[in-house]
């Protein structure tokens, strides 16, 4: 077992290879010491944990904090301007005051690390190739088309809608499906209150009282997508040799992110890396692939990596949000004019599925493939 671990012959890379797809955690648990060939990354793309040169991503960040319940008072116009400002200077914010229980969270991070943590055959029912599976354990990033697998095993669950997607996901742990359900449940609100003072924000929406405040244009996102991702990040062995997830954007509209106490996650700011420090009881929320081409590039989503340790674990629960699948995202009419003409393409979620089932999904390549020529 030690040479399928450690490095193998061109004889057994077939071998190897369909041993690492079995996850990160599986070879945890097999008494792994170093770290396979497979996820040593190219020297120029190791995250350089001992540099000190300004590039090298050892500085921390504070994101910008927006406070929700400055949205639902007299301080509305201020929170929209923060937001504004943030979305455009940073593409990521924290967000507290949030308004879901702290059980809920704390509940949704322990089930998350109780189903990683359940045998591999149990793990192994809900494994599948198919991106568009509604319950889909799997690992890395795109394991089928990495050239290097990163640090990371992931449970994702399709939420739209519950009623037929719920029967298959795990049934263990046996309170999983109720603690995702009521966690989906919470962060779609977040979402669509965030989403109603984007439009506003962007000068989509009228400010006006009550029930007329939400407009034709809110109701579009209410039947958009939801995919819930638990994130398992093991401790490992030599974390300066690989990634947990490589430089990427999320190809959403938002993603609501829940972080355990542990860092690593960095964002790209102002040319370098920057790791995000956690904020207990808080959100990390990001501007995906789809609000850009929606704003028609005002505002732009973020690389962000994350990073892993060799000392603690690291869980987090993304909760992805977007319109319908079957959903078209082109740039809103009211933001293109004269100066401001169309810059992407049309888009929908068939679209990027064949587009990442085809190619390396490091960095921007989605959304550079959907950017129109000058």
């Amino acid at each position: 077992m030690g040479s399928i671990l450690e490095g193998s012959t061109i004889e057994n890379e077939e071998i190897e290879i369909q041993h690492l797809q079995k996850g990160v955690r599986h070879l945890c648990e097999k008494g792994l010491t170093r770290v396979p060939s497979k996820y040593i990354l190219p020297i120029n793309e190791r995250p350089n944990l001992g540099d000190t040169r300004v590039n090298a991503g050892n500085f921390n960040l504070k994101l910008p904090v927006i406070d929700f319940t400055q949205f639902q008072g007299s301080d509305r116009c201020q929170a929209i301007h923060s937001l504004e400002k943030a979305c455009r200077e940073f593409g990521f914010f924290q967000l507290v005051n949030h308004g879901i229980k702290d059980d809920d969270i704390l509940r949704m991070v322990d089930v998350s690390r109780r189903f990683f943590e359940l045998p591999f055959d149990e793990r192994a029912k809900y494994m599948s190739k198919d991106m568009a599976s509604p319950a889909r354990y799997g690992t890395s990033f795109n394991q089928s088309n990495d050239k290097v697998f990163c640090w990371r095993d992931f449970l994702k669950l399709s939420c739209q809608p519950l009623e037929d997607t719920l029967p298959f996901w795990p049934s263990s742990p046996g309170d999983l499906r109720e603690a995702v359900v009521n966690y989906s449940k919470s962060t779609k609100f977040l979402y669509l209150m965030l989403m109603e003072a984007i439009l506003e924000s962007l000068g989509l929406k009228e400010t006006t009282e009550g029930a007329e405040r939400k407009s034709r244009s809110t109701q579009e996102f209410e039947d958009g997508s939801q995919l819930i991702v638990a994130n398992c990040y093991p401790a490992c062995p030599e974390p300066d040799l690989t990634l947990g997830m490589p430089p990427h954007s999320d190809y959403g509209l938002l993603t609501l992110l829940l972080q355990d106490e542990v860092e690593g996650l960095q964002i790209q700011h102002e040319g370098r890396w920057v790791t995000v420090e956690p904020l207990p009881n808080s959100f990390v929320v990001n501007v995906g692939d789809h609000l850009e081409i929606f704003s028609n590039g005002r505002y732009k989503s973020v690389l962000h990596r994350v990073l892993v340790n060799s000392c603690k674990s690291r869980i987090s629960v993304a909760s992805l949000h977007s319109l319908p699948f079957n959903s078209m995202v082109r740039p809103s009419p009211k933001l293109i004019d004269q100066a401001n003409p169309t810059r992407y393409k049309d888009t929908d979620f068939a679209t990027f599925l064949r587009f990442v089932s085809s190619h390396d999904m490091n960095a921007k390549t989605f959304l550079e493939s959907r950017k129109l020529t000058a």
